[in-house]
C-alpha cells in the first residue's frame, strides 16, 4: 500500500489551518462509518492516488468499520464536531509475530503543515507499543511527489529497510520503512538499546497495498 502524505510541525502550537486566529483545536477519536465520504475526499484531495488506490483505501476503511480492532484499528483528527482533518489505519501484520503495519495515514491538504500527521503517527505507535508490537512497517512510493512522505518517516525515526524496483509501475519503486520499538523482548539484540526517536491489504499473508500521505 502506498501511504498518503502527512505533514510536519506541531499540532499543539500551529496556527489554524483554516485561517482562524490561534492554534488549531483538534479532537482525537476513532472514525465512524458515517465519515466514509470524508475519508474518500481526503485520499482524493492529496492528488497522488489513482482511482483504484482510492478504492483500496475505502475497502480497508470498510473492513475496519465492520470489526474495529480485529484486523484494523483507526484513529482520526477532527477540526470540528464532524470535520475530519486526517486519519490513520493500522493493524497487526498477518503471518508475523508482533509486527504491525501502518496501512494508511493521510491529512487533508487544507490541514497539512499543522503537525497532524506527526500526532497521528505518535498515537498509532503508542497503541502498537501498548499491544506489545515489536516493530512498525510502512510501505510507500519512490516517486518524486512522495519525497515529503519519505522525509517524514525518516524524521520520525524510521529506516529504509527494503526497496523493490518498479513494484507499483515502471520507475515507481516500493520503498519499505521500519521502526523497531525499544523494550520488546523479541527484538534482535542489536536493536535492544535503540531509543524511540526520531502504503492496505486484507486477509492472507501478503503485504498490504501502501497508501500513505502524511503532510501534517
Amino acid at each position: 500500500m502506498r501511504v498518503a502524505q502527512p505533514g510536519v510541525g506541531s499540532a499543539k502550537s500551529a496556527p489554524s489551518a483554516i485561517g482562524a486566529p490561534g492554534p488549531l483545536q483538534l479532537e482525537w477519536k476513532p472514525p465512524r462509518r458515517s465519515q466514509r465520504p470524508q475519508v474518500a475526499a481526503i485520499v482524493a484531495e492529496t492528488g497522488i492516488f489513482r482511482p483504484d488506490e482510492i478504492d483500496v483505501a475505502l475497502e480497508v476503511f470498510d473492513a475496519y468499520c465492520d470489526a474495529p480492532g480485529r484486523d484494523y484499528s483507526a484513529i482520526a483528527a477532527f477540526a470540528g464536531p464532524n470535520e475530519l482533518a486526517g486519519f490513520a489505519i493500522y493493524g497487526p501484520t498477518p503471518c508475523t509475530v508482533d509486527t504491525w503495519d501502518l496501512y494508511w495515514i493521510a491529512v487533508h491538504p487544507r490541514f497539512q503543515r499543522a503537525g497532524i500527521g506527526r500526532s497521528l503517527l505518535e498515537r498509532v505507535e503508542r497503541h502498537m507499543r501498548s499491544s506489545a508490537a515489536r516493530m512498525c512497517v510502512i510501505e510507500t512510493s519512490s516517486r518524486d511527489d512522495y519525497a515529503a512522505t519519505r522525509d517524514f518517516y525518516l524524521a520520525s525515526g524510521y529506516e529504509e529497510v527494503a526497496r523493490v524496483p518498479g513494484f507499483y509501475a515502471d520507475g515507481d519503486d516500493r520503498v519499505t520503512y521500519a521502526r523497531y520499538f525499544a523494550g520488546s523482548l523479541s527484538l534482535p539484540k542489536k536493536n535492544e538499546s535503540r531509543e524511540l526517536g526520531t502504503k492496505g491489504q486484507g486477509e492472507g499473508c501478503g503485504s498490504p497495498l501502501p497508501l500513505t500521505s502524511p503532510n501534517s
